[in-house]
């Protein structure tokens, strides 16, 4: 997930980021270490991409709130045909555009910006890309995640139901939260608690 607005990071900082499962299994990436910046836990992304294990390969992917890029790093890791990163933070940026180039992934591409601008802008152009798998983690107590929610789905870039592949969409949240309110035909196809995060996969009802 991103920084909080307006909180600035220090550079020398360094944290890192295992990548789980697939391609790059065990490989270990630096990744910027600062109170605003929470990457998805080991644990947490385990039992996730256990969930998706059918669903990854070969699906267009896109992190919303990106940071460290954990979740579209370990999409591509484990077969997603392309992921793209959303993320508001230069330095996390840079970092998440090296670690990129040191795996060698040329099937990713990092935006720098704004998330929710990014979701208002694509409203405009008909969902000219669609995204299978959409990993949504915005930062934590901004009032962000039903915002971020409804932008997304008006966009049109939610794969639809005539589409080859089914839709899912990944929420995680702070722990004591309801989920937000989806469209109609959308629910809950998995979920779990941590001591500190809520998460949960969505789909469209057939």
């Amino acid at each position: 997930m991103a920084k909080k607005r307006g909180q600035k990071k220090d550079a020398s900082k360094m944290g890192q980021v295992r990548i789980i499962g697939g391609d790059w299994r065990g490989r270990k990436l630096p990744v910027l270490s600062s109170d605003g910046l929470r990457p998805t836990s080991d644990r947490v992304r385990e039992t996730l991409f256990n969930w998706l294990q059918f669903e990854i390969a070969g699906a267009n992917c896109l992190d919303v709130f990106a940071g460290s890029g954990a979740l579209g790093l370990e999409a591509l890791s484990r077969g997603a045909k392309a992921t793209t990163f959303l993320e508001l933070s230069v330095p996390a940026v840079k970092q998440l555009q090296a670690n990129l180039a040191t795996l060698k992934a040329n099937n990713a591409q990092v935006i720098q910006g704004d998330s929710l601008q990014w979701l208002e802008s694509r409203s405009d152009k008909g969902g000219a890309e669609n995204f299978d798998v959409i990993f949504m983690d915005p930062p934590f107590h901004q009032g962000l995640m039903q915002k971020t929610v409804d932008k997304l789905f008006i966009t049109g870039i939610v794969s639809s139901e005539q589409s080859e592949r089914p839709a899912w969409l990944y929420l995680e949240q702070e722990k004591e939260l309801a989920w937000p309110r989806l469209p109609e035909g959308w629910s809950c196809y998995r979920e779990k608690m941590t001591s500190q995060v809520r998460f949960g996969v969505f789909k469209r009802d057939i």
